[in-house]
């Protein structure tokens, strides 16, 4: 296809690079497009200036990241990449302002460089995501770097840099600030940034309400890997956005099309992200990551992202088949996941609702302090507990209270929908506290789960967990 350069992308006062040509209603000509096929959105056109992000090693690294980290071990389905959840956001950023620029198109003025700089933000908003899904970014980090400010979106943005240099991508400083604002625009400082046409910000990561080509990318592509069905229909919504006031705005009858998405992704959460089985084996790789920290110095590529890019989901092979005496303890970690000798259920329960807003997370020393004397004394490295937290996006609210809905497209008038005019099959709260206690070793679970049940009653006078131990299966059982 030759060289690929942006043209005529800025307005005459600004530096100007090379573009494609585009026809009179402002579409790529197909000879300048790559198609690619996915199993989710059927075919993509990817343009010249994409391809020369996605060309590269940095890029293709996505391919080497599992989507939903170790979920494939529960799911044997979801093995897909965040290399093909990039190319989805992509097309459906396109898309959306394709969808814009069709009904509003002389009012918004929307442009090329607008298409242009929403197709890179989705493109490249996961590519400075860390190994193993969130696991890096909000598991391992936290244990090795206490305090870390760190994020997934940081590092998109130090990458794009560094690709931009390193593989001498012709593009503008103007568009490269408008792409890294878009992608952090869900943050403070990305939000500040927004100036003209702000509504723009919206599409990839939704600070303001969380809808977005992001989630209507990933709902979508992980409901099909784990074999679970989706009800939720981005396409309605795509379809029927409208902008008002510089904000996305949706008709009024779509607000259960909405709530389903918040709701289908909210039961990803519960039946795939924190499966139980799935949150076993993320403890375990965290410690395994943890204890080989020392000697390979892995949460020191976050300060490089020269190095960073060096890192995915193949740092467990290397680890697994290394021979270093240092790594021993990391290698019989990997070697009981290989072999399902995962860290033993004891038991969960649900933090009751008037808790949860001073609710503090459990740890492994409030369950060893609340053992009662027995002949086996626990100790911390005995006990893992995870801390699950499950809500619509606005925690503890009805996220449609932060929606902006029209009646019909001759209103002119904008409004959220509160719960009182809401159907009444809808839930009177949105958020879940969840904590879940395991043993690394078998023979400990009948203590630790006794443990549990003293530091329940201790906080709150009742046993509020949901499943039997083992030992009273038991007992019930005659055995």
């Amino acid at each position: 296809m030759g060289a690929y350069f942006l043209d005529d992308l800025m307005m005459s006062e600004e530096p100007t690079v090379r573009m494609p040509p585009f026809s009179l209603d402002g579409t790529e000509e197909r000879r300048h497009l790559k198609q690619v096929y996915d199993n989710v959105h059927g075919n993509i056109s990817l343009d010249p200036v994409s391809l020369k992000f996605i060309d590269t090693e940095q890029f293709q690294r996505l391919r080497d990241l599992k989507q939903l980290g170790l979920a494939c071990m529960v799911y044997p389905g979801a093995s897909h990449s965040r290399f093909e959840h990039s190319l989805g956001v992509y097309w459906l950023a396109g898309q959306t302002v394709r969808s814009l620029q069709t009904y509003q198109g002389s009012e918004l003025d929307i442009d090329r460089f607008d298409r242009q700089t929403v197709k890179l933000a989705g493109l490249l908003h996961d590519v400075g995501h860390g190994p193993f899904s969130h696991l890096f970014e909000h598991e391992f980090l936290p244990r090795v770097r206490p305090g870390s400010k760190w994020s997934h979106e940081q590092m998109s943005i130090q990458l794009m840099d560094y690709i931009v240099d390193e593989n001498h991508i012709d593009i503008d400083t103007v568009t490269l600030r408008k792409v890294k604002d878009m992608i952090t625009s869900s943050d403070t400082a990305g939000r500040k940034s927004r100036q003209e046409k702000p509504y723009l910000f919206d599409i990839v990561a939704n600070g303001r309400n969380g809808i977005d080509v992001d989630k209507f990318d990933y709902i979508s592509r992980d409901s099909r890997a784990c074999g679970l069905g989706c009800n939720f229909q981005f396409q309605r919504l795509m379809e029927s956005m409208r902008v008002m006031d510089d904000e996305i705005c949706y008709p009024a009858k779509e607000y259960l099309t909405i709530y389903k998405m918040f709701a289908t992704r909210a039961d990803l959460h519960r039946t795939v992200y924190t499966h139980a089985k799935v949150k076993a084996i993320e403890l375990m790789l965290v410690d395994a990551l943890v204890k080989a920290n020392y000697h390979l110095a892995i949460s020191s590529y976050i300060s490089d992202p020269a190095q960073y890019w060096k890192l995915d989901d193949t740092i467990i092979k290397n680890i697994e088949t290394s021979t270093d005496v240092q790594l021993k303890e990391s290698r019989e970690i990997i070697l009981r996941i290989r072999r399902r000798d995962l860290y033993q259920f004891c038991n969960e329960y649900s933090v009751p609702s008037d808790k949860m807003d001073h609710f503090k997370d459990i740890t492994a020393q409030d369950i060893v302090c609340s053992q009662r004397s027995s002949g086996v004394t626990l100790k911390e490295e005995d006990v893992a507990v995870s801390n699950i937290q499950i809500d619509l996006t606005c925690g503890k609210y009805n996220p449609l209270e932060r929606i902006s809905f029209f009646k019909d497209y001759e209103s002119e008038e904008k409004f959220p929908i509160r719960d009182d005019r809401i159907s009444h099959l809808l839930p009177s709260s949105y958020q879940d506290r969840i904590v879940r206690v395991y043993s690394k070793k078998p023979e400990l679970v009948k203590e630790i789960s006794a443990a549990f049940e003293n530091m329940q009653l201790k906080m709150y006078g009742v046993k509020t967990q949901v499943h039997d131990t083992p030992d009273k299966k038991k007992r019930r059982k005659g055995y």
